[in-house]
C-alpha cells in the first residue's frame, strides 16, 4: 500500500468529457485542479489534444483540443506541483499543433493506441518525447489483444519507444483479477526499462479491485477519476485509491469536499457509473457504445432484450 514510486494520475476531465462532449466550464475544471493540487495528486489529465481539422470546435468543448491558453486560465494563480497531462489518439492529432514542452503548460502527453497501431503510437510518443514531454503509451482494449500480438507489441515498445510508462487499459471493464495479474506480470517481464501503468473501467464494479491487483504486482502508475466520473460505467474512483494508498503526501479531504460541492450536483445533470447495460457490455467484453445508445432510447431499462441482442450478434 505504501510504495514511494506509485504515481496517481487523475483523468476526471478527460474521461468525463466523453459524456458531455468535453464541455466542462472553467469554474468546474479549476475547482478540480485546485482540489487535486491540495490532495497531492501527481498528474491531472485535462483533456485531449485533437486536431481541429478533424473535429469541429462548434461541436465539442474546449477540452477536446486543450489549447495552451485555455490550460493557463485553469492553473493561473494556483501554487501547485500538480503536473498537467493531455491525451492524443493515433490518427487524430496534428503534431504541428503541439508546441515544445518549454513553451507549454503541459508536462505529459499520453498516446492512446491499439495493438494493431503500435507503430504509429511509437512514432507519436517518440516525437513528443523529443519535444521535451514525459510520454506514455496506453494500450487500448487490451482484453481484445491476442497474446502473441501483445507479446510482440511489448517487445517493440521496449526496443523502439522512448515513452517512460506503458499503460494496460481495460477499455471495456471486462478484466478480472487473474487476467489483471497476468497482464501486469507479462508487461513487467518484457518492459525492463519502463514503468507499467493501469487504467480501469468500472462496468463490473471491478475497477478499484483490479487497480489494487495491478499495484500488488508492480504497476507504479494508476489512474482514477473523482467519484468515478467517466464514459458509461466510469472509472476507478480516485477517492478509493487515496483511501488505499498510505503515502502521507496524499490527502483525501480536498477530494471529498470537491465531490460534495461539484459532483453530487453534477449527478443530477449527467449519468455515469455502474448500471446494468454497462455491466452487460463488460461481461461480454464489448465496447459500451451499444449500452450508451440504449440509455438514450425509450427501451433504456429493457435489460434482457439488450443482453440477448448482444449475444445474438456474437453468435452471428
Amino acid at each position: 500500500m505504501f510504495r514511494e514510486k506509485i504515481k496517481v494520475l487523475d483523468c476526471t476531465i478527460r474521461d468525463g468529457g466523453l459524456i458531455n462532449n468535453h464541455d466542462f466550464n472553467h469554474q468546474f475544471v479549476r475547482a478540480v485542479y485546485k482540489a487535486l493540487s491540495e490532495a497531492g495528486i501527481d498528474y491531472m489529465e485535462i483533456g485531449y489534444k485533437n486536431s481541429k481539422k478533424l473535429f469541429s470546435p462548434k461541436e465539442f468543448g474546449i477540452w477536446k483540443f486543450c489549447d495552451d491558453e485555455d490550460i493557463k486560465k485553469i492553473i493561473d494563480g494556483i501554487n501547485s506541483k500538480l503536473k498537467i497531462s493531455v491525451m492524443v489518439d493515433v490518427d487524430r492529432v496534428d503534431i504541428d499543433d503541439v508546441k515544445p514542452r518549454k513553451d507549454s503548460p503541459v508536462d505529459m502527453i499520453r498516446v492512446a493506441s491499439y495493438v494493431k497501431d503500435i507503430d504509429k503510437g511509437i512514432f507519436l510518443a517518440n516525437h513528443f518525447n523529443d519535444k521535451g514531454y514525459e510520454t506514455t503509451i496506453n494500450i487500448m482494449a487490451i482484453s481484445r489483444a491476442l497474446d502473441n500480438e501483445l507479446t510482440e507489441c511489448l517487445h517493440q515498445l521496449e526496443e523502439e519507444c522512448r515513452a517512460g510508462v506503458i499503460y494496460i487499459v481495460d477499455s471495456f471493464g471486462s478484466l478480472y483479477q487473474e487476467t489483471t495479474e497476468f497482464l501486469v506480470k507479462k508487461a513487467r517481464g518484457i518492459l525492463k526499462t519502463k514503468e507499467v501503468g493501469f487504467h480501469a473501467h468500472n462496468n463490473q464494479q471491478l475497477a478499484f479491485g483490479n487497480t489494487i491487483e495491478a499495484i500488488i504486482h508492480g504497476a507504479n502508475y494508476v489512474d482514477g477519476t473523482v467519484y468515478g466520473l467517466g464514459r458509461a460505467a466510469g472509472n476507478c474512483p480516485l477517492e478509493l485509491i487515496l483511501g488505499f494508498l498510505k503515502n502521507p503526501k496524499f490527502d483525501i479531504r480536498p477530494v471529498l469536499d470537491l465531490i460534495s460541492k461539484e459532483f453530487i450536483p453534477l449527478r443530477d445533470k449527467i449519468e455515469w457509473g455502474y448500471i446494468i447495460p454497462y455491466a452487460i457490455t463488460g461481461i461480454l467484453d464489448e465496447h459500451p457504445r451499444a449500452a450508451i445508445a440504449l440509455r438514450d432510447s425509450d427501451k433504456k431499462e429493457n435489460y434482457r432484450e439488450f443482453y440477448e441482442s448482444l449475444v445474438a450478434e456474437d453468435e452471428d
